[in-house]
């Protein structure tokens, strides 16, 4: 299996494992991301609650999801498990997270370059169209949906 294909499958994989723990704890699974760190490999899992997370949740998940991991999944390389809370720079990746987050600032980028560059700021004009729509100064950038490798928010508070 492709090194690309591999991730996404085993990114899908805990997204899949993760959601369930999350929602018996009343939180909210964010983000799922998976990468090298001069530590080594680290799967981190960003949750979230109404007034915020505490360590309590994030050690809860912790243990159930790694617990659940090493009987479901398999991996060629060692990681650590990290749960936390998103921070102000919330990353954000589901198609519903694009409309939830309109007129926020962002910061996008992309797998591939999109007219010479593939870093974006700006704020969110919302999801049309599999196409995530950007204002950048006085013009709208359409950057799809498959093309986004990285997308935060930035100076995030929390929602109102």
């Amino acid at each position: 299996m492709a090194p690309v294909v591999a991730l996404k499958a085993f990114l899908s994989q805990v997204n899949r494992i993760a959601e369930p723990v999350c929602e018996a704890e009343g939180l909210e699974l964010v983000h799922v991301e998976y990468q090298k760190e001069p530590a080594g490999r680290i799967l981190r899992l960003y949750i979230d609650k109404p007034g915020g997370v505490t360590i309590d949740d994030c050690a809860a998940v912790s243990r159930q999801v790694g617990d659940l991991l090493d009987v479901y999944t398999e991996g060629d390389e060692p990681y650590s498990l990290e749960v936390s809370s998103p921070g102000e720079n919330r990353p954000i990746g589901k198609p519903e997270d694009f409309n939830r987050f309109k007129g926020h600032r962002i910061r996008i980028k992309s797998g591939q370059p999109i007219n010479g560059q593939k870093n974006f700021t700006g704020t969110l004009m919302g999801l049309e169209a599999q196409s995530v729509q950007l204002k950048i100064r006085d013009q709208i950038v359409a950057i799809d949906l498959e093309q986004i490798a990285k997308a935060r928010l930035i100076n995030f508070i929390g929602e109102s």
